[in-house]
């Protein structure tokens, strides 16, 4: 492996599904507390990608809600690992802190259901 690659760690398989999410940290910088909504790009069995307006740093610990809908899935604590600053879509890949059966019974294996329902825009007439 060259010096410039990084090396992969996911455990399992990621599911490129959107569902909404609330992230919510302390900025440091600003003392502010901030609360901003998202989606999630895709979702893996210990965390996620996800798009949000305003982005934490990396290496903030952040809570994050994960709904279905309007209804909660989740509410975990999570650790920003790597940012994208696209300012059209800004992402933050987020890691749990502790290994959750919670997230992976509701979030990881409903993002694979929806993954996996065909979407009804999908077909040409």
């Amino acid at each position: 492996m060259s010096q410039n690659q990084i090396p992969e760690h996911r455990t399992g398989q990621r599911f490129v599904v959107a569902m909404p999410v609330q992230a919510e940290w302390d900025d440091v910088s600003s003392g502010k507390h901030v609360v901003t909504e998202g989606s999630t790009e895709n979702v893996g069995p210990d965390g996620a990608l996800v798009h949000l307006p305003q982005l934490p740093r990396v290496g903030d610990r952040i809570t994050l809600v994960v709904r279905d809908e309007k209804v909660q899935l989740v509410r975990v604590a999570v650790e920003v690992i790597r940012l994208e600053r696209n300012a059209a879509h800004p992402l933050a890949a987020l890691q749990l802190l502790k290994a959750s059966a919670e997230w992976r019974g509701r979030v990881w294996e409903t993002a694979g259901v929806l993954a996996s329902t065909p979407d009804e825009n999908d077909y040409e007439d």
